[in-house]
């Protein structure tokens, strides 16, 4: 059985991550992408699903682990009856190239000794595919004692210190570790090629960690809440595909939102919706680089035929990414796993202003112009005119009929608003008028048809009387005021019928209007929890805001990570892992409750630019 999600920690190299458990186990790893079958999968079933497990062989009880301050260099410490050991993961840092020129994919592992002398035992169990499919293990000679893992199109080496012996389906290796003589593993992906090349050096380490820290160092956030705003960075960043510049929204597939039930989604790809949030993140910590690369993976994604907007595509911009099962257990017996999104040909209105606000938000921020940013955005302002009135499958990526969902038409507006901005503002081309006077229906359609008077309240969609987080949203964008009375009826019902134990559904999957064609039954939703925060503080309510922030800080794992959601009756976290909507929201938050946040900008000059 899998450890509990919050258990697990997270190495990368800036092309794919590891989860590795606090016992030492290292249960999930997709080679050579993030979006590449698993090789290591037993997070999604049991250790012939692949995994690398790594511990004293007599009794032992995990003491704690840490990253390396900050870096993405993770150790981990183990008492035993003879001694105290101490495991230091990482992968080498890789280029931002998807040739061979990046370097092989590779873990490395440096067992030591802190007290006393100690046996370990190595026992890696690949499995190909997705889980599925058990290699062929050979001797390489020519690696002195190296073993080769070898099944279809997939080659894996092991190599290091020690060596290991074939076992069937495993590779195994019995070894001493001693004060002051440390033992180091490395496993390295080098697909059909024969030969991987030289293996990282033993003092990688010292590299991948002063990488990391040069990378932190450019941070500009001084607040008091360092440690995690530069924790949920680093995580981002290494959700970040290096050589596109796109982001994963988790590393992870099927990580259920409810143990047991059938709410698992592959997550290893790039959503549009992110895009603002992430955006902002970036800039307000000074990542003016990774900004311009996460806008030109979103330029690029859309070239060609903007009419085409999909609300996710892959690492590399990649549009087909159909969605399929895979044999594995599941997560707590949490079934169907998925590879692939279907959700990936929904339509979904809003992504249209999280589109149009991250290029507005790099104009604002002085980004470098890109020379086909506008001329896109004028081809998605023509397609959004004849679709806005559409119903769509919303932000939550509803599985049942098409909704008129009421923070769908408000992204449908910020969309027309941003087009304004660029024109009177950046001195853009367009047709003003025309553009204004869009922006002006959807924002009268939207307070007459999408606001509950009864309920003195936005709901979930037209002729609805359900509520949904995503109103949260409505002064973030500019749409209205923070302190305007429907605003503020708004957070109210919300906190009213969605929170429960200080944390936000993101609406009720039990009520019988619930329209997302799934059993009832999720986890409260982590990056929800953050806006409500945002909503106070710019109703101007900072104490409500700082108590549901510090919260949520104590939800983040013993190593800073989040998941997507949080099962507060069996206090357990939930859903893929890391979440990078959740950490994007933990930084942004930090920014709002700081006075100079992203949110309270965007609102402000989105304000401006409304007529």
């Amino acid at each position: 059985m899998p450890l509990p999600l919050e258990q697990y920690a997270l190495i990368g190299d800036r092309h794919t991550a590891a989860l590795v458990g606090s016992d030492g186990t290292i249960d999930w790893l997709c080679l050579p992408r993030f979006d590449s079958d698993a090789c290591f999968a037993a997070l999604l079933g049991g250790p012939g699903n692949g995994q690398w497990a790594l511990a004293p062989t007599g009794r032992s009880t995990p003491a704690g682990r840490r990253y390396h301050h900050d870096s993405l260099v993770l150790d981990t410490e183990i008492e035993t009856d003879t001694g105290r050991v101490r495991l230091t993961d990482f992968m080498p840092v890789r280029s931002g190239d998807e040739s061979s020129h990046a370097g092989p994919a590779s873990v490395v592992r440096v067992i030591s000794s802190l007290d006393g002398e100690v046996e370990m035992r190595s026992t890696i169990r690949l499995a190909f595919d997705n889980g599925t499919r058990q290699p062929l293990w050979r001797a390489a000679d020519a690696r002195g004692g190296a073993l080769i893992a070898v099944a279809g199109p997939d080659a894996a080496t092991i190599d290091g210190d020690i060596a290991h012996e074939c076992r069937c389906d495993r590779a195994d290796a019995l070894f001493r570790v001693r004060p002051g003589a440390p033992v180091t593993i490395r496993l390295t992906w080098h697909g059909l090629t024969a030969n991987a090349g030289q293996p990282p050096r033993t003092d990688a380490v010292d590299d991948t960690d002063e990488w990391w820290r040069s990378w932190v160092a450019a941070c500009t956030y001084d607040g008091p809440y360092r440690d995690a705003v530069v924790r949920s960075l680093l995580t981002l960043k290494a959700m970040t595909y290096a050589p596109s510049g796109g982001m994963v929204a988790a590393v992870t597939t099927s990580l259920p939102e409810q143990l047991g039930g059938p709410r698992n989604w592959d997550y290893r790809y790039c959503w549009i919706r992110d895009a603002t949030f992430t955006l902002l993140a970036l800039l307000e910590a000074g990542y003016r680089q990774e900004a311009a690369d996460w806008r030109e993976w979103l330029v690029r994604a859309l070239a060609g035929d903007p009419s085409r907007l999909q609300i996710m595509y892959g690492i590399g911009g990649e549009r087909r990414l159909p969605e399929t099962t895979v044999d594995l257990p599941g997560y707590a017996a949490s079934r169907p796993v998925r590879v692939g999104n279907a959700a990936s040909e929904q339509f979904q209105l809003d992504v249209y202003g999280e589109l149009m606000d991250s290029l507005h938000q790099g104009r604002e921020h002085q980004l470098t112009a890109h020379e086909d940013a506008w001329a896109v955005q004028r081809a998605l302002m023509d397609v959004l005119e004849g679709c806005w009135q559409e119903p769509d499958k919303g932000i939550w990526e509803m599985r049942g009929q098409p909704q008129h969902y009421v923070h769908s038409k408000v992204m449908a507006w910020v969309a027309a608003d941003r087009a304004v901005a660029a024109i009177e503002r950046s001195g853009l081309s367009g047709p003003l008028d025309e553009w204004k006077q869009l922006r002006h229906d959807i924002h009268t359609e939207v307070c007459t048809r999408g606001f509950d008077r009864r309920r003195n309240s936005f709901v979930q969609s037209y002729g609805s009387t359900a509520l949904d987080a995503s109103l949260l949203l409505i002064p973030a964008v500019g749409f209205l005021p923070p302190t305007d009375p429907r605003v503020l009826g708004t957070i109210a019902a919300i906190e009213r019928d969605l929170l429960h134990d200080g944390l936000l559904d993101r609406y009720d999957t039990c009520a019988a209007s619930t329209t997302d064609g799934l059993p009832p039954g999720e986890g409260a939703f982590l990056p929800c929890t953050f806006w409500l925060a945002d909503a106070h503080a710019m109703a101007g309510r900072p104490a409500q805001a700082q108590r549901i922030y510090d919260h949520l800080l104590e939800l983040s794992n013993d190593v800073g990570l989040f998941t997507e959601e949080y099962d507060v009756a069996r206090s357990r976290a939930v859903g893929n892992l890391p979440q990078a909507l959740t950490h994007v929201a933990a930084v942004n938050t930090a920014y709002v409750l700081q006075g100079s946040g992203a949110s309270r900008r965007r609102a402000a000059s989105r304000s401006r630019s409304r007529s």
